[in-house]
Order: C-alpha cells, then sequence, then structure tokens
C-alpha cells in the first residue's frame, strides 16, 4: 500500500498543466528525434539531454520520461520503414515491420509496434512500482564489499555479452576507466590524468562524455560513410489494425512483456535477448507460421512489446542499485549525477518526491506516446526523408550546444571533438560502446567502495571479498569468464564422441 500511496502523491505532482506539457513536449522531442535514421534511443537521450537543464530536478525528470519513451518508440518507426535499426534491439522488429510495409501494411505494423509499447510499457512501469523498493530494501544491508562486487559484475557483464569479442569489450571499458579517472582524488586530494589543466580538475562530465561518443561519434561515422539519398520511405497512412491483426497481436504484446521485463531487469541483461526470444517464441507458437520472413505481424507484435518491457525493467538497477544494463539507462544515470543525484538504495529515501513523480511521468509519457503516434506516424515519417548531410550537420551543431551549455567553457567543445573521433574509432575497429560509458560512471564509484572496504578492514585484502552475497556474485563472474572456455571443451569431447562412435 505504501507504494501505491507514494505512486498517487507521484501523480499529484505530475499531473500540473506545466508539467504535462513537459512530458508532452519530451515525448513529440524525444520521437522526432528518435525516428531520424541511425539514431536509437541512447542517442537520442544523451542528444536531448543538456535540453533538460535550467529546469527543476522534478519537472526536468518528467520531461526526460516523456523523452526515454520518445526515443524507445521513434526506432521501430525506422524499422519499419526504412529498415534502417537504431540499435541492435531494433534489427528484429525490421525483419517482418519492413516486410509488412513493403506489402503494404506499414499503417499495421506502425499501429501493433505503438499499442504494444503501451501496453508493455505499462505493465513493465507497474512491476517497477512493485519491484524497485522490495529491491531497495534488500540493497540497504548490503556492505561496501557487496557493492564492490555488483560493481565488478556489471564490468564483467558489459565486456562479456556486448560486442564481437570479449577483449574488445575490456578494452572499451578500460577507456572508460581511464576517463573516469580524470580529475582529484577524493582521498588524497592530487590530480590524476589532468595534464595541468586546471579545467580538468573536476573531471570530464558525463554528459560531454555520452553526447560525445554517441552523437558526434555517430555523425562523424555516417559522414565517412555518407550516401546522399536518404532511403526509400515508404508511405503510409493513419495506422489501424482490422480485428484479425488485434486478435493475433494480443498475446505476443503480453509474451514479450514477460521475457522483456526480467530480463531488461538483469545486469547485462539488455533488451537483445528478449526480443530474439520473443520472435523465436511467436515463430513457433504461430498458427501461420508460413508468413515469418514475408511479414508476420506477431514478429513486429512480440519483440517490440519486449523491447520495451525491457526498458521499464532497466529502470530497477538503475534506480534501487545504481547500476544501468543499457547504453540508455547509463545516459539517463549521468542525468542523474548531473544534479548532483546518486541513484541507488538511498534514493528513494533522499529523494523521494524526485522518484515517484519520475515513476508517475513514465505512465504518462506511455500515454501521450500512444495518443501522439497513431495521428502522427505520417508525419514522422516525412522526417525521414530529410537529407543525410543535413541532418548529422545539425546533429553536430545541436551536441556542441549542449556540451557548452554545461559548464559554459570553450574546452568541453575540444574534449566533445576529441571523444567524438574516440566514438569514431571504436565503431571502426568493433569496440561496443557502452562499457565505455559504464566504466566512466561507475568506475569511480567501485574505487570509493573499494577503499572504503579496504579501510574498514585496516588494509586486509580479505575486506573485498565481504559476505555471502559478494561470494555469490563473484562466483557468477567467473563463471561467465570461464563460460566460453567450458563451452570449448564440450564441443571438443562431444566431438571426439562422435569421431569415436563413429
Amino acid at each position: 500500500m505504501d507504494n501505491l500511496t507514494n505512486l498517487l502523491n507521484g501523480f499529484g505532482d505530475v499531473l500540473t498543466p506545466i508539467n504535462l506539457l513537459l512530458a508532452l513536449l519530451g515525448v513529440t522531442v524525444g520521437t522526432a528525434v528518435g525516428v531520424l535514421p541511425g539514431i536509437g534511443p541512447a542517442m537520442t537521450v544523451a542528444l536531448l539531454l543538456p535540453i533538460t537543464y535550467g529546469l527543476e530536478p522534478v519537472q526536468a525528470f518528467i520531461m526526460f520520461a516523456g523523452i526515454f519513451y520518445g526515443g524507445m518508440y521513434g526506432g521501430s518507426t525506422t524499422s519499419i520503414l526504412l529498415n534502417t535499426p537504431g540499435e541492435s534491439s531494433s534489427v528484429v522488429t525490421a525483419i517482418e515491420g519492413n516486410k509488412m510495409a513493403r506489402a503494404g501494411r506499414a499503417a499495421q505494423a506502425l499501429a501493433t509496434a505503438a499499442i504494444g509499447s503501451f501496453v508493455a510499457g505499462t505493465i513493465g512501469t507497474l512491476l517497477l512500482v512493485l519491484v524497485a523498493p522490495q529491491v531497495v530494501k534488500f540493497a540497504i544491508s548490503l556492505g561496501a564489499p557487496d557493492y564492490l562486487a555488483i560493481m565488478l559484475l556489471a564490468f564483467a557483464g558489459a565486456t562479456s555479452v556486448l560486442g564481437s569479442s570479449r577483449i574488445r569489450g575490456f578494452a572499451a571499458l578500460l577507456l572508460g576507466l581511464v576517463i573516469g579517472l580524470v580529475g582529484i582524488d577524493k582521498v588524497t586530494g592530487q590530480q590524476r590524468l589532468t595534464l595541468g589543466i586546471p579545467q580538468l580538475a573536476d573531471g570530464i562530465d558525463v554528459v560531454v562524455v555520452a553526447v560525445g561518443i554517441f552523437a558526434v561519434g555517430e555523425a562523424l561515422w555516417v559522414a565517412a560513410h555518407l550516401r546522399r539519398n536518404p532511403g526509400t520511405v515508404i508511405p503510409v497512412g493513419r495506422p489501424w489494425m482490422g480485428k484479425s491483426d488485434w486478435r493475433r497481436s494480443w498475446k505476443p504484446w503480453l509474451r514479450g512483456t514477460a521475457y522483456g521485463f526480467p530480463i531488461g531487469a538483469l545486469p547485462a541483461g539488455g533488451a537483445e535477448i528478449p526480443t530474439f526470444l520473443s520472435y523465436a517464441t511467436e515463430k513457433k507458437l504461430s498458427k501461420h507460421p508460413e508468413e515469418f520472413g514475408h511479414g508476420a505481424i506477431e514478429g513486429v507484435a512480440g519483440p517490440e512489446a519486449a523491447n520495451n518491457a525491457s526498458a521499464a525493467g532497466t529502470l530497477v538497477p538503475m534506480l534501487a542499485l545504481g547500476l544501468p544494463t543499457n547504453a540508455t539507462a547509463a545516459v539517463m544515470l549521468a542525468a542523474f549525477t548531473s544534479y548532483g543525484i546518486q541513484p541507488g538504495p538511498l534514493l528513494f529515501q533522499r529523494e523521494p518526491k524526485l522518484v515517484w513523480a519520475l515513476i508517475a511521468s513514465l505512465f504518462i509519457g506511455n500515454l501521450f506516446l500512444l495518443l501522439l503516434n497513431l495521428p502522427l506516424a505520417p508525419a514522422w515519417a516525412k522526417l525521414l526523408q530529410i537529407p543525410r548531410p543535413y541532418l548529422y550537420a545539425g546533429i553536430i551543431f545541436f551536441a556542441s550546444m549542449g556540451a557548452y551549455a554545461v559548464n559554459a567553457q570553450p574546452l568541453d567543445l575540444l574534449l566533445l571533438l576529441v571523444l567524438g573521433l574516440l566514438g569514431f574509432a571504436m565503431r571502426r575497429f568493433g569496440l561496443p560502446v557502452l562499457p565505455l560509458i559504464i566504466g566512466v560512471i561507475l568506475g569511480p564509484i567501485a574505487e570509493r567502495q573499494a577503499r572504503m572496504a579496504l579501510q574498514l578492514s585496516n588494509g586486509d585484502v580479505s575486506g573485498l571479498i565481504g559476505g555471502p552475497v559478494a561470494y555469490v556474485i563473484y562466483a557468477v563472474i567467473l563463471l561467465m569468464i570461464a563460460w566460453p572456455l567450458i563451452a570449448r571443451l564440450r564441443r571438443k569431447i562431444m566431438t571426439k564422441d562422435v569421431v569415436y562412435t563413429g
């Protein structure tokens, strides 16, 4: 009951004319930017993060919730109409969605994506209300060694699951940890990696890092591979669904939600696994399996629901533990830190008004998303016709304005360019971006927890290991690291058995 009371108080804070206007503005701008080709939710949130500056924290996060859900939905429109997923979790939507669009069913594909996003987002946010406070109660009982273990699990998960190889993931994490070290050591007061530049004494702002790596890096990458024709955009009318479409979509929406939320809430769970699981499940359970690969509506409804439910799931570890499990959550964490707010177990006690207003605004933003996108889908489709040179020139302009607005110092523009070149190089050599962002944000926190654990144990290294929770987490980390070796040995044994029996 306490959770519902807090949620009602959150609605009381959100349901004012100015806050509703901010939520609508966030959804509109988030969708408009997220629908542009090559721009995923993480890049959308990073690019629009500076526009929330100057607002009160509660109002900023009400607007931010709209940007979050708007950016999530915008990627599905691009995937369906252009066959250009903004991120890996939208790849599955593109498989059937673009086939439906080419068969003249773009309206139905966009409708099932929009309604599925609303259903999954609403259910996922309800589960967030129920689950997050329970996770907080557990997290409060943890000590510094346990938190250090959780941070290391996030590092191991980010480097193991993402990217084409673990080596590349680890290299990206190290880059992030190095960037996170820039500034003054909180214990000794000594400057680290500042190169004698006074402006770097406070470190490199996470917003500058996120905007540089995502927005500028992506713009430079696209410019290097630029083709002047924007791609064939399939025309679309107002989205609608017939009785058959409703009948074939509602079960995939629920099953996709069941996959997305729990997996999204896991460290390194992400949205890729539940979307692929949802697609495989719908293909197996469908009464029309012959349509898969040719435009099956279940192949859009299920994965899109899983994608949005996992987005709600990622907010559980981010709010309750301060752990981002995907790139979008990492940028949202940067938004919290930019206001001097540290997500974690004490967030619900220190900033209850902010947290419950944010959760309530997720419901409002999700509703606005549905009401806005069903009638405005044709308008979003026209945005896809913007020539790429103008589009990415505008992105770099707004990214520069946003980065300069953080501290109002010219050095940030130079840092933005350097980080953009780093983001370009990472894409060129196949290094995943998320481990770098996680390293920048969580690296200083992990260092602080490690030093605290050592102080409590008077410098004894065994103090880093802690109690039962830390033991379990370290066992999981070892399993994650050793799993490729175990799988390889298992394949060799099975191959030998086959050769022997043959």
